[in-house]
């Protein structure tokens, strides 16, 4: 039970890290960027600010496989293989936010070669801005439907084994499925995301991380299940 109560509280932790950084450099560091005018006129002024994101996008991706490794030694106990399913779906998430990452430092370098004064080349580096910007989006709406569904397995381990509420589990399933129908899935077939679909996802992954930093696994249902099991004396 103290291992379970430790590895629950470093999980919470690592879930209000990843929740801070999706949260913080998408719509705070990177928002310059995209804004408009565009990147194209835009990346050269707030470089220094972009590979800040970078480096954070990183850790971020990163923190995923840190929770699916913490939280290892208790998810196998109950099944291996969606264990297993937690941490490739990590490492995946961890290689495609490595590919947006090079398409942003893309953008950055292409802004700062772009000569707005130079009508000659505009149309050139307007047409490569085309090619940068949509290898990004598919690149980025590709990891945010791995991630997605990471966050939905997740909370199914923990809902599946009642390692917390299954109300609270269920919830993150059901805000993982939002946000991957509302910006995910609509973003890769070429939709407008609807992002206030993804917004009920962050108050409940607070409310789970704080359940687990305050409450820990919750175990009792495999110690009875294992105490129903063995033979009985005499």
């Amino acid at each position: 039970m103290d291992q379970g109560k430790s590895v629950a509280r470093t999980v919470g932790v690592l879930l209000l890290l990843h929740l801070a950084v999706g949260l913080t450099v998408p719509f705070i560091l990177l928002h310059p960027l995209m804004a408009a005018p565009g990147f194209l006129t835009n990346g050269a002024g707030v470089a220094n600010q972009v590979r800040i994101a970078v480096l954070l996008l990183f850790v971020g991706s990163a923190l995923t496989i840190g929770i699916a490794s913490a939280a290892w030694p208790v998810f196998r106990q109950y099944s291996s293989a969606m264990a297993l399913w937690l941490f490739a779906l990590a490492v995946a998430s961890f290689t495609l936010q490595a590919v947006d990452n090079a398409h942003l430092l893309a953008m950055v370098s292409l802004s700062q070669e772009h000569t707005p004064a130079d009508a000659a080349k505009a149309e050139s580096f307007q047409a490569l801005a085309l090619v940068v910007g949509a290898a990004r989006k598919w690149s980025h709406y590709s990891f945010l439907l791995v991630v997605g569904c990471w966050i939905f397995l997740l909370n199914a381990v923990l809902c599946r084994f009642r390692l917390v509420p299954r109300v609270l589990a269920a919830l993150g399933m059901i805000g993982a499925v939002l946000q991957i129908a509302g910006v995910s899935l609509r973003g890769l077939w070429g939709l407008a995301p609807e992002t206030r679909l993804a917004m009920p996802l962050a108050p409940v992954y607070v409310a789970l991380a704080l359940w687990l930093l305050v409450k820990g696994f919750d175990e009792r249902w495999r110690e009875q299940a294992a105490a129903a099991e063995a033979p009985t004396a005499g």
